[in-house]
């Protein structure tokens, strides 16, 4: 089922690809949903080393669940609009991959080929920036949830310090770290999630618990082909 998410952040669809069904549902719900339908899938097709069997994940499927992370990112305000600027672009790059590459291998087996994985533009690279964009909002979701006195500032610069930051710029973290005094408070980031204290907190455990099988998952695709992640 392909979702579309309804809130107070504005409205961002499903685009890229036919719409089958239509469902509105809070952000969050939509996001934690998406992905744990891709856990669901990949605990169906267990990687098999001995085997030298692996998960194989559709393009046009992750690009789903992706698109929908950048809600977060858009009721984050504009201290994170560097982020959902390049997030939003790298994952629309890869929903228009997905018309030429049915699933992840195949795409990043065709850069491996042309040697062009960390060429700046190509889809691998841009698979390697939304995996980050995944793993920041998980690790946000850790630090938001670590303390009721943690404000979202705190909580969104550990997350960034640990995720995004070893791979910016000096002038890019310079622009973070004075856009994070813009973020909402935590209260007006539920209003914009339209979720309580209680269900937002089920949901985001429910997001982190979902979102890392897959950040493993696209990990183990460049690390079986002999392709570093500190990049």
């Amino acid at each position: 089922m392909i979702l579309t998410a309804k809130h107070g952040c504005g409205r961002r669809a499903m685009d890229g690809m036919e719409m089958a069904e239509s469902t509105s549902m809070p952000p969050l719900t939509a996001i934690v949903e998406a992905f744990e339908e891709l856990v669901k899938f990949l605990q169906s097709h267990p990687h098999n080393s001995q085997q030298k069997q692996q998960q194989t994940l559709r393009l046009d499927t992750f690009c789903q669940a992706s698109t929908l992370v950048s809600i977060l990112f858009s009721c984050l305000g504009l201290a994170f609009k560097f982020a959902e600027m390049e997030y939003v672009s790298k994952v629309e790059d890869l929903v228009e991959a997905s018309k030429t590459y049915d699933t992840l291998e195949s795409l990043l087996d065709f850069d491996v080929a042309n040697d062009t994985v960390k060429s700046p533009g190509s889809h691998s690279r841009n698979l390697r920036r939304v995996r980050q964009g995944l793993d920041l909002v998980r690790a946000l979701f850790e630090q938001f949830l670590s303390t009721d006195d943690y404000s979202l500032r705190e909580a969104a610069s550990t997350a960034y310090a640990n995720v995004c930051a070893p791979y910016h710029s000096w002038t890019i973290r310079t622009a973070v770290a004075a856009g994070m005094y813009a973020l909402p408070s935590r209260d007006q980031l539920l209003v914009n999630l339209e979720e309580t204290h209680q269900s937002a907190e089920k949901k985001m455990k429910r997001y982190i618990q979902a979102s890392r099988p897959v950040i493993e998952y696209i990990d183990r695709l460049y690390l079986s082909r002999n392709i570093s992640l500190d990049w």
